[in-house]
């Protein structure tokens, strides 16, 4: 078992698009001790997001469970147990698979907020940060955007780590709590 002390329960990771974030959650969920589980959100919609999903299988290994769940995560929260870790893989596919089916977004953001507080046993919540560029130019992109900033500020605030990733390198925005906490 994991020196659960040095494990948060909320861990947050977020990144621009290839930054290394994926990588960071594997690592620090690899390092915990704990039976992994990948939490995969995305679908195979077309040929590159088949290949995109099997480089990441691929990355993972065969220690690692998956759970492959496009929309329910409140579910998969309700559901997890102490001695796993999770790694949700990740929350912008989430979002942008809830605006796709028309689901009430701000109120999955605030449920999810809410189970994330909840959970029993540690998650990684992996997320892009999409608010640093310019301003879309159509309205769905727009409320994308702020959607995503939403979602990713309610993840922030309830986690317990939150971690900036830039190149490849890790930048502390809050610092670690303790599993149990």
């Amino acid at each position: 078992m994991a020196d659960l002390p040095s494990l948060p329960r909320r861990d947050f990771v977020f990144g621009g698009a290839r930054s290394g974030k994926t990588g960071v959650a594997l690592a620090r969920a690899e390092s915990s001790g704990l039976a992994p589980v990948m939490v995969a959100t995305a679908q195979a919609f077309d040929d590159e997001m088949v290949a995109r999903i099997a480089a990441h299988r691929a990355e993972r290994g065969a220690a690692w469970g998956l759970i492959e769940e496009p929309l329910d995560l409140v579910g998969v929260l309700a559901r997890a147990a102490p001695d796993r870790i999770l790694v949700i893989d990740c929350l912008t596919l989430w979002l942008s698979n809830l605006m796709l089916a028309e689901r009430p977004v701000e109120a999955e953001i605030e449920a999810f907020a809410a189970a994330l507080e909840a959970v029993a046993g540690p998650v990684i919540a992996v997320s892009n940060e999409v608010g640093l560029g310019i301003v879309p130019d159509n309205a769905l992109a727009r409320r994308f955007r702020d959607a995503q900033g939403r979602l990713n500020r309610s993840v922030a605030a309830v986690a317990d780590r939150v971690t900036l990733v830039v190149a490849g390198l890790e930048l502390r925005i809050k610092p670690g709590g303790q599993l149990g906490n």
